[in-house]
């Protein structure tokens, strides 16, 4: 594929150039690389003289462009969800009655209804509309989540007139891009366009983000694309009454279910706080303009949201151009996860070849087997391979979608260690590292993750309390007994056995929850009898509603009288146990017992 290059240099007032001073119009076939957000790609094209459907990657930024008074005159018309191909058949029609060219932004979801709308009208769409496709790294980087972002594609490469713009492209491995002789053009700026980033790598995200925020001044706009993480965030750090969250419609929803209600779907200055939390929805495209220069945070959670990532190459470029005025400071802060594998774009292509061989050899099977049942198992196993990820429902290669799978691969690899995290940025031609730090503390996230694993037992999740309650000591400071009080959330029974018995005693016991509740009540009797050791004795070893052996009942009483060097006035018996519960007597495979029903003590 060609590459061009064009110059964009700063003016005599300090001001960039904008695209349309160096780049009158976009050419057809051509992948536009921007390298600064914020150029004005689109609004070139909405002031072109000619057709424009311009493809942006979500409803915020079609609501933002429709509504700005730069564009008043320019008649735009934004397609998306609850805008039917009736809607735009009847703005075609005016726009021609008013010999206006048409200037229709649709999200790629939407497309079909701008074509379903042309088709109505007799209108090829293939030859009157210069077709562009904004944002178009977001190809790439949705497609794992959001298979129909790229279905306007096979429409776009028919189309006579069409390009491809983005500050942050990402490679494009479809082959059509060099069967049509696309180029590149790269625009070049003249001057110093990196900026300063602090990175903050850490174990504890909760507790990093803290610290953090205690050294910031004025406004703050917080990326992380977890709804779940930024309220979880908001209320353990009591932010709740100075923040505002903008997200999807249905995060909307679902933090106005949990009692927030400063929350919207649109970037909306009015609701503006202190602490703005954007998701996803607002990387890329949307413009933010503010009389001020914001702090700028970037929030990644890699155990328990690993989509919250940001790839240094893309996402953070994208978040930080959104400030058409600029910002005061940029900082990312994350924790890492050694489970992300660390591949090569080599070796992940590599990954992909062979998943295609497998499946071409399973494939060829099927072709040629001679019986149904052949047929079946061939193809109960063709739909379960890998490769069957990559093709659409026609059995075509998605290339977009080796290419997310690519992209994501990468990307995770960054966050495998700080190291990796540190010289991803460090290669990364649009900032310098102004301030590194780890902060590290005595638990982090990787042991939060442990804890809360649901799929262990209750006896190997009590022992890596115990180990965390070892790493943590004695707390000396807020933010360790603030750890302790998190471990006492998740089992204060283990925690309450940690401080009375200790590690040593506890494994000694194996983790057997009614020997250690035996020992703590008796640690409790030596270091101060209460009088009430046996009634908790007993009933740590007789439960109500249970049928116990009048054998058993004997010895166990007698066990635990002598624990305590207790002497009762009578001889202990099996019918002792009456005066503890309320018992009926009865009878079991011919042993004698009693069937506990209530408990006598208060």
């Amino acid at each position: 594929m060609k590459n061009k290059e064009i110059t964009a240099s700063k003016k005599a007032n300090g001001k960039i150039q904008y695209l349309t001073e160096i780049l009158p119009e976009i050419p057809t076939n051509t992948i536009l690389y921007k390298k600064l957000t914020g150029l004005g790609a689109t609004y070139g094209e909405l002031k072109a003289n000619r057709n424009s459907i311009i493809i942006e990657p979500n409803k915020p930024v079609i609501s933002g462009k429709c509504k700005d008074p730069k564009h008043k005159d320019d008649n735009l018309f934004g397609v998306y969800e609850g805008v039917y191909a009736d809607n735009i058949m009847a703005y075609i029609e005016r726009s021609i009655k008013q010999n206006k060219h048409f200037k229709i932004l649709t999200t790629p979801e939407s497309f079909h209804k701008v074509q379903e709308a042309f088709e109505e009208m007799d209108m090829d769409i293939r030859y009157n509309s210069f077709l562009l496709f904004d944002e178009c790294h977001k190809i790439v980087k949705d497609s794992g989540f959001r298979p129909d972002i790229a279905l306007p594609m096979d429409l776009f490469f028919e189309c006579e007139n069409k390009a491809l713009v983005s500050a942050t492209p990402i490679e494009f491995t479809d082959p059509r891009f060099e069967q049509q002789k696309f180029q590149t053009i790269t625009i070049k700026p003249t001057f110093d366009y990196v900026k300063d980033i602090n990175l903050h790598a850490t174990n504890n995200l909760l507790q990093a983000v803290k610290e953090v925020f205690a050294g910031l001044k004025g406004n703050c706009f917080i990326f992380c694309n977890s709804t779940d993480t930024i309220h979880s965030l908001m209320q353990q750090l009591g932010l709740l009454e100075e923040s505002a969250v903008f997200c999807s419609e249905k995060s909307v929803e679902k933090l106005k279910g949990l009692k927030f209600d400063n929350v919207s779907d649109i970037w909306d200055k009015d609701i503006m706080k202190r602490y703005n939390w954007l998701t996803s929805r607002f990387y890329n495209a949307v413009d933010i303009e503010l009389e001020e220069k914001p702090t700028i945070l970037l929030l990644t959670d890699c155990y328990f949201a690993d989509y919250t990532a940001f790839d240094p190459n893309t996402d953070t470029i994208q978040c930080v151009g959104r400030f058409r005025n600029g910002v005061s400071s940029i900082h990312h802060i994350s924790n890492t996860n050694r489970n992300f594998m660390v591949r090569s774009k080599e070796e992940l292509k590599g990954r992909i070849s062979c998943w295609k061989d497998v499946y071409d050899m399973l494939q060829n099977h099927y072709d040629y087997a001679t019986t149904l049942s052949a047929k079946d198992a061939y193809s109960a196993v063709l739909v379960s391979l890998p490769y069957a990820e990559m093709l659409d429902e026609k059995g075509r290669t998605r290339y977009f979608k080796i290419d997310n799978y690519i992209n994501t691969e990468l990307v995770k690899g960054y966050y495998n260690c700080p190291d990796n995290l540190y010289e991803a940025y460090k290669d990364c031609d649009a900032f310098t590292i102004n301030h590194y730090s780890f902060l590290d503390y005595k638990l982090g996230d990787y042991e939060k993750l442990q804890r809360t694993n649901k799929s262990i037992s209750i006896k190997e999740k009590r022992k890596i309390m115990v180990q965390q309650l070892e790493l943590l000591g004695e707390c000396q400071t807020e933010m360790e007994y603030q750890f302790k009080r998190d471990l006492e959330k998740a089992d204060s029974f283990i925690v309450e056995a940690y401080d009375k018995i200790g590690k040593d005693k506890i494994e000694h016991l194996k983790y057997n929850r009614k020997k250690i509740k035996e020992a703590m009540v008796l640690t409790d009797y030596h270091k101060k009898a209460t009088g009430t050791e046996v009634l908790k004795l007993i009933a740590n070893s007789f439960e109500a509603g249970q049928w116990y052996s009048a054998k058993y009942i004997k010895e166990e009483l007698t066990r635990i009288f002598n624990l305590v060097g207790l002497q009762p006035k009578e001889a202990v018996t099996s019918h002792t146990i009456n005066k503890f519960f309320h018992a009926v007597q009865s009878q079991r495979k011919k042993a004698k017992g009693y069937q506990l029903i209530k408990s006598r003590s208060i």
